[in-house]
C-alpha cells in the first residue's frame, strides 16, 4: 500500500495507527449534538442557529466547524418559501357589485354563500383549495382542490355543492366571490 501511495512505510503506519486527534474527538461529541439541534428544530435551523443553541447548551463552536459536520452529515435546512402572489387584479373582466355591503350577519342557511381559494404548501409543491362558506352556519358547504388555481377549482366547489343535495338551495340564493375572476366564469352563473 505505502509503493502504491509512494510514501515512506514508516509514515503510511504512523497514519494508519495514530490515536485520533482532539479535533476528531471533538468533532465526535458535536455531530450528535448538531443532529439533535437539527430534529428539534424539524430541520428548519440553519448553522447560525445550530450555533446559538450549542452556545446555550455550553458548547462553543465556530460558525465553519458546524457548517462543515453538518454537510459531512449530509444535514440541510428547509429553506423558506417565497411569496407568491395569487391575484390578478390587474385584467378586463367585469368586476362583480358588492351584494353584502359587508353586512355578513345572515339568519337563513342557504341565502349567502362566499367563496375563497388558499394555498397550501406540500413537499411535492402548491395545492390549491377552493371552499364556498355558508354564513348562517358558518360551515364549508363545498369544497375542490387542484394543482393548480383556476376558475374551474372555483366551479368545481360549487358544482360539488348543487350536487350534494343541499336542502337550503333555491333559486334566490346568492352567491359572493372574493376573487372577481370567479364569478365572471360563465360556467359558474
Amino acid at each position: 500500500m505505502a509503493r502504491v501511495l509512494k510514501v515512506a512505510r514508516s509514515g503510511f503506519y504512523a497514519w494508519f495507527f495514530r490515536d485520533p486527534s482532539k479535533r476528531e474527538m471533538e468533532d465526535a461529541v458535536l455531530r450528535p449534538l448538531i443532529r439533535k439541534a437539527h430534529n428539534e428544530s424539524r430541520g428548519t435551523y440553519g448553522s447560525r442557529r445550530i450555533k446559538a443553541e450549542l452556545a446555550a447548551q455550553g458548547h462553543i463552536v465556530g460558525l465553519d466547524r458546524i457548517s462543515r459536520l453538518r454537510k459531512e452529515m449530509k444535514l440541510e435546512c428547509k429553506q423558506r418559501r417565497k411569496f407568491k402572489a395569487t391575484t390578478n387584479s390587474k385584467h378586463n373582466l367585469p368586476v362583480v357589485p358588492n351584494l353584502l355591503d359587508q353586512h355578513f350577519d345572515v339568519v337563513e342557511p342557504g341565502k349567502v354563500w362566499g367563496t375563497d381559494i388558499t394555498y397550501i404548501p406540500t413537499d411535492e409543491g402548491w395545492l390549491y383549495l377552493a371552499g364556498v362558506k355558508d354564513f348562517a352556519s358558518k360551515g364549508i358547504v363545498g369544497m375542490a382542490m387542484g394543482e393548480r388555481m383556476t376558475k374551474e377549482l372555483t366551479s368545481e366547489a360549487l358544482q360539488k355543492l348543487y350536487g350534494s343535495g343541499n336542502r337550503f338551495l333555491d333559486a334566490s340564493t346568492i352567491r359572493t366571490a372574493e376573487a372577481n375572476t370567479v364569478l365572471s366564469n360563465t360556467s359558474v352563473r
